[in-house]
């Protein structure tokens, strides 16, 4: 039995939305000196380090990268870790992820800046699937897309082939 795919967005597309989404930031924090971008396990990180490397073509803000480290598929089980310790006291950091889902994992995900006394976080996602179910709503979005909660997308984020799918 073959699965059916539908090519949602093509390597062109999705480097258009990343761009979009990098001078979005920009705009909304032309005023600061720094962003910490946080891209979760997986393609999240990937994604966030794509924002993070045209944020510094486009903009004369200091970047950082860090990877937040969970169990997408269980949040809850494991400890959520970061590539590179706090303090994050002061900094705007800007949570990345591939696809927003129900929210669960990015609701787990703020955990590590908790504690600190952060100036504000935002949240920058490939896909919107719109299942909200945790109160998490994107700030930044490459793209609004209508599933049912059955359907899957598979986001790919190769150098020369990037794609996202539905199937």
């Amino acid at each position: 039995m073959s699965e059916h795919k539908t090519l949602v967005l093509n390597h062109k597309q999705i480097q258009q939305k990343i761009t979009r989404i990098a001078y979005e930031i920009y705009e909304r924090n032309v005023q600061e000196q720094e962003l910490v971008f946080a891209g979760l396990t997986g393609m999240g990180y990937v994604l966030a380090e794509l924002i993070a490397d045209k944020l510094r073509e486009i903009a004369p803000i200091q970047v950082g990268l860090i990877q937040v480290n969970l169990d997408k598929a269980n949040p809850r089980v494991d400890e959520i870790t970061c590539s590179e310790a706090g303090p994050f006291t002061g900094k705007c950091i800007v949570l990345v992820d591939d696809v927003l889902n129900t929210g669960k994992t990015l609701a787990y995900a703020l955990f590590p800046f908790l504690e600190d006394k952060v100036k504000k976080i935002e949240v920058a996602v490939l896909v919107n699937r719109s299942h909200k179910l945790f109160p998490v709503t994107p700030d930044y979005t490459g793209y609004e897309l209508a599933t049912t909660l059955s359907e899957h997308i598979t986001v790919k984020l190769d150098p020369e082939n990037a794609t996202v799918h539905l199937h």
